[in-house]
């Protein structure tokens, strides 16, 4: 078989000129291309916040003129600037770039001031580009009021046609200001937007102390700050965990109001939303609650749909989207079913089950200043912007004082001739041509080239003595700009003090309020009230699960399929959750409430938990602190608590593991202390040891309980009680050890025991 990393142009044996590795060239390419999108699309970079795309969208705003003071232009002659000159990719992207950088929605602080259907929070998607118009807004002038001051670095665009800055001289820290989602190949960033003020002053204490850490910075960042407001619910330590690492997840949830009606009812007006949730989409779920439909594949509703449509229907008397521009651009109005419930419990419901609460990823993931994607903390997101703009303002002051030095040296030409215009205007008519005239000029005055063609370029009118102290006065002003410059690019404390003037100007100019609530409060996961009852949950052997009401029944004319049969039974009650083990070692954790009554079979676990197509071992019930054994055929276990058991998802907890085919034993209870345990081998053995001798865990594959032959399996695991030790026997039968008699099977844990009475039989598996 010929080589399959060689190029197909090689004959079979040789590797001729056009011979390559087709692995190392794949690998070239593919993280070429990574980088290309990482850079080039999906992430922002640290010094201006922004990806190419958006850069160049502003930019060629810039260059049309369409300043926050002139008329709108139409969106599609934006469009075709930046995709014929700067952004050689579909116009749709820099369309939907430009959209965005206009909702007020979207962007804490809009960089695009858009006229027409621009799109809405409910979803509403923008008109077409030939329909809109658009125009820079003031604050952009932040990102653009220094491109043509010799800040920045500009680079070829895709074709070599035309040049197009390589970053915006930001003048404020933008990186943190406006949201900035984004994937890319292997990498993505999600970055929420903050407040202008705190994300500024935050920059100003850096300047001050360079050493600051991010619980000093955080004296001045309160958190996120969304342009829609809403809540985030978290305390000063896990957004200090957050910002210090750099990445984390934040609880969002929208902030509403109740409003007192006649007659003592009551309606809750919803006023304000977390980021990526809308009025509709709201409504639209909860009414998915109210009507739920079967899911795919099947005929009927699960019974967990039941019981919350029932929970909704009972709570929820009626809801509209009542937003306008009288009441401004949220207000959800819900209305209770009765007066006499509790706004919080209501509220708190339908937190749980809609988008009023969700759950965002933070990543704050850019390209740094040595033009690599990174996941930055806070401090290292402010010191990269603090780092730019002291080169931008060194290079704007660079560039400043070159034209001062050039004006002046101008001005001073002028101010020699002006002194003697007579003697100018004789050089100047005795000249055959511009040249001996220039060279005579240049002689008689000891001016350069530059100052003596300044000299013959100044119309006679200009040859005034009113222009003669214009221009003393304006040679005082630019000698004294020059030392103010000189003086700023030689110390480095006059610098930090001018950018941070800068930026203070800035904040009270485009500064505002903090629009988001910070407040320190758990995340509402609230389900749907459940009456308080005893009853008895059930499990067969084949995985059907359902529940008697009460205690104490007689469960012998339970029926069950063909086939199947009783597995466990437990007393509980319906507020509580019951924790399956599954024959795959993962322990699922089931709500009681979900378990369905009535006289039929149940319903298959599996429709309400992921068993991966595994088996049921057993069931359990228990406060938190309750311990049980784990074990399995292969003659391991260990203890663990009912608290390390529970678990918050369908996919379960792994909790015992390399099975490596191993079957599952049922759990043991055990009491809290003095227990003894009894192992069985299926070949008849018996071995007691105290517990304590077993670890505990809260997974694993555990110790060793029972020494096994080849061949040989655990077959069960028993607690020894003051009875004894209750074995099966013969005919379906029982045989009672008593605590005397097992006096003779005590041994050590790990140890194979002795074999017990003939009338035994072995319980195989």
């Amino acid at each position: 078989m010929a080589d399959m990393t060689t190029f197909a142009g090689a004959r079979d044996g040789e590797r001729g000129e056009d011979w390559l590795d087709l692995r190392e060239h794949l690998g070239r390419s593919y993280l070429a291309y990574s980088l290309s999108v990482v850079k080039g699309r999906a992430i922002p970079d640290v010094r201006d916040g922004l990806k190419p795309v958006q850069r160049r969208t502003l930019y060629a705003m810039h260059r049309l003129g369409l300043r926050a003071d002139t008329d709108h232009k139409k969106s599609a002659r934006v469009v075709g600037e930046v995709i014929g000159k700067y952004h050689p990719h579909g116009d749709q992207a820099a369309y939907d770039a430009m959209v965005r950088m206009a909702q007020d929605f979207t962007f804490r602080y809009p960089l695009v001031d858009g006229q027409g259907n621009f799109g809405s929070p409910d979803g509403d998607n923008a008109a077409a580009m030939r329909y809109t118009e658009a125009r820079l807004t003031p604050f952009s002038d932040v990102l653009l009021g220094e491109t043509d001051r010799g800040t920045v670095d500009f680079i070829d665009n895709y074709d070599g046609a035309e040049q197009e800055p390589e970053v915006l001289p930001a003048r404020v820290p933008m990186a943190l200001l406006n949201a900035q989602p984004g994937v890319a190949v292997g990498l993505a960033t999600d970055v929420p937007s903050h407040n202008l003020r705190e994300v500024g002053q935050a920059a100003v204490a850096l300047y001050r102390n360079p050493d600051a850490t991010t619980a000093d910075l955080l004296e001045h960042i309160q958190g996120p700050d969304f342009p829609g407001g809403g809540q985030v619910c978290a305390s000063r330590e896990e957004l200090a965990a957050l910002y210090e690492k750099g990445r984390g997840s934040l609880t969002l949830r929208a902030r509403w109001e109740v409003e007192k009606l006649a007659g003592g009812d009551w309606q809750v007006a919803v006023t304000e939303l977390p980021p990526g949730s809308s009025a509709e989409q709201i409504l639209a779920e909860i009414d998915a609650l109210a009507n739920p439909q079967p899911k795919k594949g099947k005929k009927d509703i699960t019974s967990d749909q039941k019981a919350k449509k029932q929970a909704v229907l009972a709570q929820v008397g009626g809801m509209s989207n009542q937003a306008g521009q009288d009441t401004g651009p949220v207000r959800l109005v819900i209305e209770p079913k009765s007066k006499r419930q509790k706004p919080e419990e209501l509220m708190g419901f339908l937190m749980g089950l809609t988008s009023l609460e969700v759950r965002q990823k933070v990543s704050l993931t850019f390209i740094d200043l040595d033009g690599r994607p990174k996941e930055l903390a806070l401090k290292e997101v402010l010191a990269g912007w603090t780092t730019f703009r002291r080169e931008v303002v060194t290079r704007r002051s660079r560039a400043r004082l070159e034209k001062v030095d050039n004006r002046i040296h101008i001005l001073e030409g002028r101010r020699a001739v002006l002194l003697d215009i007579d003697a100018v205007i004789a050089i100047v008519r005795n000249a055959e041509d511009y040249a001996e005239a220039k060279a005579g000029v240049m002689e008689q005055f000891a001016l350069t080239e530059a100052q003596a063609d300044d000299v013959l370029a100044i119309p006679l009118g200009r040859l005034t003595r009113m222009d003669s102290i214009k221009v003393d006065q304006e040679l005082s002003d630019l000698r004294g700009e020059k030392e103010n410059l000189e003086h700023l690019l030689a110390d480095h404390d006059a610098m930090t003090d001018k950018i941070v003037e800068e930026l203070q100007a800035d904040i009270a100019t485009y500064g505002d309020d903090r629009r988001t609530l910070i407040e320190d409060s758990e995340p509402v996961a609230m389900e749907a009230p459940v009456m308080d009852e005893p009853v008895t949950v059930l499990l067969s052997r084949k995985g059907w699960f359902r529940a008697r009401q009460g205690h104490g029944l007689d469960l012998t004319s339970v029926p069950h399929k063909d086939g199947d049969g009783p597995l466990a039974a437990v007393e509980t009650r319906t507020t509580k959750s019951v924790v399956v083990l599954a024959t795959n070692g993962r322990a699922y954790t089931v709500s009681a409430n979900e378990a369905p009554g009535g006289r039929g079979y149940g319903t298959p676990l599996s429709s309400l938990v992921d068993l991966q197509g595994a088996g049921v071992a057993g069931m359990v019930i228990g406060d938190p602190g309750d311990r049980f054994l784990l074990a399995t055929t292969t003659g391991y276990g260990f203890i663990t608590t009912f608290g390390d058991l529970l678990g918050r998802t369908r996919n379960g907890k792994a909790v015992l593991k390399s099975l490596n085919g191993a079957n599952v034993l049922p759990p043991l209870p055990l009491a809290a202390h003095g227990n003894q345990v009894a192992t069985v081998s299926d070949s008849g053995h018996l071995a007691v040891f105290p517990a304590g001798e077993v670890k505990e865990m809260t997974s694993g594959k555990g110790v060793k309980l029972m020494e096994l032959k080849e061949g040989e399996a655990l077959a069960r695991v028993d607690r020894v009680d003051e009875a004894g030790l209750t074995l099966p026997g013969k005919g379906g039968k029982t045989v009672t050890l008593s605590p005397e008699a097992l006096k003779e099977y005590v041994r050590t844990r790990g140890s194979r025991g002795k074999q017990v009475p003939k009338e035994v039989v072995k319980s195989r598996l």
